[in-house]
């Protein structure tokens, strides 16, 4: 074990947590109506819960012990075999911190989604969707890239969850979206967020927990932890940047919530690619990600009226996509990159990464498919009208967010 590592490797742990609980949950609670602000809260904390527990029984074994290419085995159930000084294998940490690690990855992924049904959705179904999308979904995909599965064994790059995290989550949050349907007035008559403000404290919180979630997947102290936080800070500036002005252009005024959407689209976007490209690199992914990501969520809300509420498909899924396709291109070594594997081209490279994509785009949709209708047949989807109109803190918890 090495001391400045698992130093590094807690502290990480600690801003991935810090991500969900509070960052995400003030980011999507910000942006929803101040009668539905509570649902959002309770929605991420609960999930924190229900993912730790079950990543404890049964996630972790499934997605990083030996077992097939495609699935790992039952051996950890339990943290069975896992004491106080079993190291990781290939690193110099303890398993259980490992186990933390990954760990917080298994909350935020599930909490991205809710950003695509707030304000309509059923407290139950929210959490049977989840805990079944945990071991179908989740457990697999991470076994596959990162836990010695097939796509890592094709040679997929996915530093920090371009795939794992983002592609998964914003895939699944389309269908559930398009099963549940919009919300009352969409598209013509949506109300503006109750409090930009807790959006911003929200992203801010996002944005420095990022640095555990990218340079802690270093799982080192090192040169690539550095590397991955300064590429990581660089890509969510330029995404902010780029935000605002094509907002600025086209409104004649920048706002604060699109700024700091522009900067998660800059994260999303630099996560997969994070430990294998440079700082000129993550300028242009940075820049590339906030502009494509821009589009898409005109693109998904207006042309298709999809009421992808928060954006999570087009700022999280698109964004991981881009940032997967992108990397292909920024690790070659000419770059500025960490290189390409011995005999690889580029091209060969960008096959790969494409692969991954597509593979784990399409799992997504279709095992989400599945789950939504096991879910809309055991307990529903969609709150009653009367509930949405009086909104989910009340219907839904007994509770309201401002008692003014």
């Amino acid at each position: 074990m090495s001391a400045a590592d698992t130093a590094w490797l807690i502290t990480a742990t600690a801003l991935v947590l810090f991500m969900t609980l509070p960052g995400l949950a003030l980011f999507y609670g910000g942006l929803v109506h101040a009668r539905n602000l509570l649902s959002v809260l309770m929605h991420c904390y609960t999930i924190a819960c229900l993912a730790s527990l079950m990543w404890l029984v049964v996630l972790y074994s499934l997605a990083f012990s030996e077992g097939s290419a495609f699935i790992g085995g039952l051996d950890k159930a339990f943290l069975a075999g896992v004491g106080r000084e079993t190291v990781y294998p290939d690193t110099t940490i303890p398993e259980t911190v490992f186990f933390m690690f990954q760990m917080t990855f298994a909350i935020i992924t599930p909490a991205l989604i809710v950003g695509a049904f707030v304000e309509r959705i059923k407290f139950s179904a929210v959490l049977l969707f989840t805990a079944i999308w945990l071991v179908l979904v989740y457990a697999p995909v991470t076994h596959w890239i990162w836990g010695g599965g097939w796509l890592g064994g094709m040679g997929v790059m996915d530093y920090a969850g371009g795939l794992v995290v983002h592609v998964t989550a914003g895939a699944s949050a389309l269908v559930l979206v398009a099963a549940l349907g919009a919300r009352r007035g969409f598209p013509r008559d949506v109300k503006p967020p109750h409090a930009p403000w807790m959006t911003m404290a929200g992203a801010s919180m996002l944005w420095v927990g990022w640095f555990g979630f990218n340079a802690g997947s270093a799982l080192s102290s090192g040169g690539d932890a550095g590397m991955a936080m300064a590429v990581t800070h660089i890509s969510a500036a330029t995404g902010s940047l780029v935000w605002l002005v094509i907002e600025w252009l086209k409104f004649g005024k920048p706002s604060l919530i699109g700024i700091v959407t522009g900067t998660i689209a800059g994260l999303a976007t630099i996560t997969p690619a994070s430990g294998f490209v440079g700082p000129g690199a993550a300028v242009i992914i940075g820049l590339v990600g906030g502009t494509i990501c821009y589009y898409a969520v005109d693109l998904v809300k207006q042309r298709f009226a999809i009421d992808d509420s928060l954006d999570v498909f087009a700022v999280h899924g698109v964004g991981g996509a881009t940032g997967i396709l992108l990397t292909a291109i920024f690790v070659d070594a000419a770059l500025g990159g960490a290189g390409l594997p011995e005999g690889v081209s580029m091209l060969g490279q960008f096959g790969v990464q494409l692969t991954g994509l597509v593979v784990v785009a399409v799992w997504s949709v279709i095992v989400s498919f599945g789950i939504i209708k096991l879910v809309s047949a055991l307990v529903g989807l969609r709150v009653s009208e009367q509930d949405e109109i009086t909104g989910l803190d009340v219907t839904a918890h007994g509770e309201s967010g401002y008692n003014l």
